[in-house]
């Protein structure tokens, strides 16, 4: 009997603390690979690792590529309450606390860190990137950029929808209750923070069978979402950055990803004719997946 080849990597649990919150981590090894490079990967709104995340880190890794794959506070396998708490603050700070303890961690090249984000982590990536000089290169896949534009594109009937249960959930926030949730995902026909037609069946598709997530965030994000705009940081990215846009996308305003990619000195646009959600499955994926592979090689594994 033919003896079965041992997987190329190793998947290692690594967590970290992030303003004294334990938050999930998985490191993936190669095998036969001294100090290799690696790359940080979160998901998006609202998601967790699992969504996914594992099927890139799976062919990063392949490639000779460390990563690690971690979860936000209050997501997945992360502690914290109230749980789906998303926040692009929160959110930052978290993925500085991951690069640091990436920093800390022995048998992989610490000078030669990638960063990979989608849809809100895309913009995250961005951010990040600009205030942290020793970043070497990212991938923002179908990247959230600007709350303007997004909110252009949602129009007056959501945020006349959106407002109530903001305010809502605010006003319990300061008397001390639970939070007031919204849905993250919802049909056309109902009111969630994702509800253009292609959300619902694009968000789920990514979803692991088992898994226990609960389609529900805290609405308060519904205002602070409103002042985030990763395309005001682009200019002072200092390293080589991929960008991925969905020409179709109903989220995310392709021309503003387009914009937010000319700001990057180093940044290099691939345009795809499918909506937000194609490209994480399917033969979108892997042209996406192996374009952003041999991006990072390229630029890590020098």
């Amino acid at each position: 009997m033919k003896k079965k080849s041992p997987p190329p990597f190793a998947i290692l649990p690594s967590d970290f603390p992030s303003k004294g919150v334990r938050c999930s981590g998985e490191l993936y090894f190669p095998s036969g690979i001294e100090n290799p490079p690696v790359v940080v990967m979160a998901h998006g709104f609202a998601a967790e690792k699992a969504f996914r995340l594992p099927a890139y880190a799976e062919r990063f890794a392949s490639k000779g590529l460390a990563v690690f794959m971690f979860d936000y506070r209050c997501f997945g396998s992360s502690d914290g309450m109230p749980r789906n708490y998303v926040d692009p603050g929160r959110h930052l700070h978290d993925w500085q606390a991951a690069i640091s303890h990436v920093r800390s961690l022995s048998r992989i090249n610490t000078k030669k860190i990638g960063l990979w984000g989608s849809s809100f982590s895309g913009g995250h990536v961005i951010v990040t990137a600009s205030q942290d000089r020793d970043i070497a290169a990212i991938v923002a896949q179908v990247p959230f950029v600007d709350s303007i534009s997004t909110t252009r594109m949602l129009g007056v009937k959501y945020l006349m929808q959106a407002m109530p249960h903001a305010i809502k959930d605010l006003l319990r926030m300061a008397t001390f209750q639970s939070p007031h949730y919204v849905k993250v995902i919802g049909k056309p026909d109902e009111f969630a923070i994702m509800n253009t037609p292609e959300s619902y069946p694009g968000y789920s598709a990514m979803i692991p069978k088992n898994s226990s997530w609960q389609n529900q965030c805290p609405a308060r994000i519904l205002l602070s979402f409103a002042s985030y705009r990763p395309i005001a940081s682009a200019g002072n990215v200092p390293c080589p950055a991929l960008v991925m846009l969905g020409e179709k996308d109903s989220l995310i305003d392709a021309a503003a990803v387009e914009k937010t990619a000319k700001k990057i000195p180093g940044g290099e646009l691939v345009r795809y004719p499918f909506g937000h959600f194609d490209i994480y499955t399917g033969e979108a994926f892997e042209d996406a997946v192996k374009k952003q592979s041999d991006f990072l090689c390229n630029h890590l594994c020098i």
